[in-house]
């Protein structure tokens, strides 16, 4: 018989505490459905069967799922709604590298291809589809995706179809995603998509820093998103805000929007701190980022876009901004030419407006800034202001490269080009209302096993 056990039922257990959005009523241990933590036995159909055993609690207080210390190698398992994934301390999930764990799926609609090569995609590690109340939490317990294979044959072209991500939620309502150390994902590590009300909260996520595509949180076609207290060695973009790829985004129309990140740490030499776009064709607006570092880093918040993506990028807010060792403090482009088709069309050209700068810190930067809008659809209502940038000994006699923008800057060093000409006065905009997802207070859980 199942050993199944209702939360503080007894005080001989060992009780472990964590926040989450939800508590749950019924709790169950990995190991009391015959996973082995030895890193050699694999543990899918365990995982994928504790899983479908519990979803039945979910009308009945939710079920959570603890993960023992040990290494429980699997392929990839699918969540339910109402329930928690919790990693203790000492546990390590371990992705296999046997390719036949990670079963296919479909393309995405508003991607209209695998975003690696034309074929479908694999599952990620983790997966849910149309879920509700949804945790995936964990006192620093980890997620290792094991990808420095992955990473290999995918730079051989080795590939025709998509890598699995680490975790991806799609098309789900009430996701919680925190306090985990997640270790090198075959690509992507965090992938909400077509969701809502989402918290990233307190996770460590490192990859190597010449790893492929290893973006850390990518929001994506998503609304009303937390991402705070993270701290993120990638060897992309840290955060990349995305929305969808050309006709496929722009068709299917959902925007990434109502996004707060807050108190995140990236280590990138080769992207950026914060990405929006380059998929950004169903729309990404309403962007608010504060408090933010980067360190040794290519860039910091970078919009990436091009003629065929449609959409629109506006509405961004960014304030308490310190960078340290970066190749340009400020950059955006407007020929990020990546199309998932030949044919695409030029027709299809994006709006990118309203893109605010403050209070940025910046100490030995090699380029100031690089900003280059579209021939004929310049990005504008750029505004930077109280920002200071010490430059390093590659400096050249140009700091700043402008083409195709407009804007205003005010207490700007070194001085700005004149497409942002100098407005005294000037304080960029950050919006003084909340969010709906911040005032989500998390509850105290707690379960004995």
């Amino acid at each position: 018989m199942l050993s199944l056990r209702v939360a503080e039922c007894s005080l001989r257990s060992k009780k472990l505490a964590y926040q989450a959005i939800n508590c749950r009523k019924h709790t169950a241990v990995l190991t009391d459905f015959g996973a082995v933590g030895d890193g050699k036995t694999l543990n899918t159909k365990v995982f994928n069967a504790a899983i479908r055993n519990l979803s039945r609690y979910a009308l009945d207080g939710g079920a959570q799922l603890i993960v023992p210390p040990g290494r429980w190698l699997t392929g990839s398992f699918n969540l339910t709604s109402h329930f928690t994934l919790f990693i203790e301390k000492g546990a390590v999930i371990l992705g296999t590298q046997d390719e036949s764990q990670w079963p296919p799926l479909p393309v995405l609609p508003s991607y209209g291809r695998g975003r690696d090569a034309p074929g479908g995609r694999l599952s990620a590690l983790i997966f849910g589809t149309n879920l509700t109340d949804v945790v995936i939490t964990g006192n620093n317990g980890t997620i290792d995706g094991q990808g420095a294979t992955w990473w290999k044959k995918y730079l051989a072209k080795e590939y025709n179809v998509t890598r699995p991500y680490l975790i991806e939620l799609m098309y789900s309502n009430q996701i919680q995603i925190s306090d985990l150390t997640l270790l090198d994902s075959p690509s992507w590590f965090v992938h909400p998509i077509y969701s809502s009300n989402i918290i990233v909260k307190g996770l460590t996520i490192i990859a190597s820093i010449y790893s492929a595509n290893t973006d850390g949180v990518d929001p994506d076609s998503c609304s009303n998103v937390r991402i705070e207290d993270c701290y993120i060695v990638s060897g992309d973009d840290c955060i990349a805000v995305k929305s969808g790829w050309d006709q496929y985004g722009y068709k299917l129309g959902i925007p990434t929007q109502h996004l707060i990140i807050r108190r995140v740490t990236c280590i990138s030499p080769f992207s950026a701190l914060i990405a929006l776009g380059s998929e950004m064709s169903g729309g990404i607006q309403d962007v608010r980022a504060e408090d933010i570092t980067a360190i040794d880093t290519e860039s910091a918040v970078r919009v990436k876009t091009a003629v065929g993506r449609g959409g629109y990028v506006k509405d961004i807010y960014v304030r308490r901004m310190t960078l340290k060792n970066m190749k340009y403090a400020f950059w955006m482009a407007g020929n990020y030419n990546q199309h998932p088709d030949p044919n695409f069309d030029l027709k299809a050209i994006p709006e990118i407006n309203g893109i605010n700068y403050r209070d940025v810190v910046a100490t030995n930067v090699t380029f100031a800034g690089r900003l280059d809008g579209i021939t004929g659809d310049p990005f504008t209502g750029i505004c930077i202001s109280n920002v200071t940038m010490t430059m390093n000994l590659k400096e050249n006699k140009l700091p700043w490269n402008c083409t195709d923008i407009a804007g205003v800057t005010s207490k700007v060093t070194p001085k700005p080009c004149a497409s942002l000409p100098e407005k005294l006065g000037v304080n960029c905009a950050f919006p003084t209302d909340r969010l709906p997802i911040e005032d989500v207070q998390l509850k105290t859980c707690s379960s004995a096993r």
